[in-house]
């Protein structure tokens, strides 16, 4: 698939472990916002995942077919440890040039410690979305302004849950309905009193 151009399209990568129904808010939003976005699951280099990425990009995937949203794609193949790998692979997939990287507030005071981050904000805009607890510290602000990072900040209002918070959820409330199904059947997240 090829877009315009000037379409401006939302790439939101993202561990998924599990997905929660706050991942499936944000997807709502996003496609109420962008032409169109891109999602994949991902390894975060800096974090220890739970289940392997077969399992979360199957649990993702799920979620997106059952949101039945035509401005949500679903792409795995995209999928990098490294933000900009799999940025250079969305623009290259969708021969895109105006491309928002979605990420939330708890992620932004590490970015600059991420790989290639000077080609990572030459390459998109990011779209900051408020996480519940990590409110956006001056500092990390100020690092967005010195570093002539383009940004905009999310007014979104996204259930505070987290996917390390659903792993403790025994009842599954968290759990978007699409997924439960699969998480029970396969036992996945069992070791976590789930």
């Amino acid at each position: 698939m090829k877009f315009n151009r000037q379409e401006c399209i939302a790439l939101f990568g993202t561990s998924a472990d599990p997905p929660t129904i706050g991942h499936k808010k944000i997807l709502e939003e996003l496609s109420k916002i962008y032409t169109f976005t891109i999602t994949y699951a991902s390894n975060n280099p800096q974090k220890k995942h739970k289940e392997d990425i077969s399992i979360r990009s199957l649990l993702l995937k799920t979620l997106i077919e059952d949101l039945d949203d035509p401005k949500i794609l679903f792409n795995q193949s995209i999928t990098s440890q490294w933000a900009i790998n799999s940025i250079k692979m969305c623009k290259s997939t969708y021969k895109v040039n105006n491309l928002d990287f979605v990420i939330g507030s708890d992620l932004i005071g590490d970015i600059s410690s991420w790989k290639s981050f000077e080609e990572i904000v030459k390459e998109v805009r990011f779209f900051i979305i408020q996480r519940e607890g990590y409110p956006l510290h001056s500092r990390a602000m100020r690092m967005l302004e010195d570093k002539k990072v383009e940004y905009k900040v999310s007014t979104l209002k996204i259930p505070n849950i987290s996917s390390s918070m659903v792993r403790l959820d025994t009842d599954y409330s968290n759990f978007p309905k699409s997924i439960v199904d699969i998480v029970k059947r396969n036992n996945f997240y069992k070791s976590q009193k789930i």
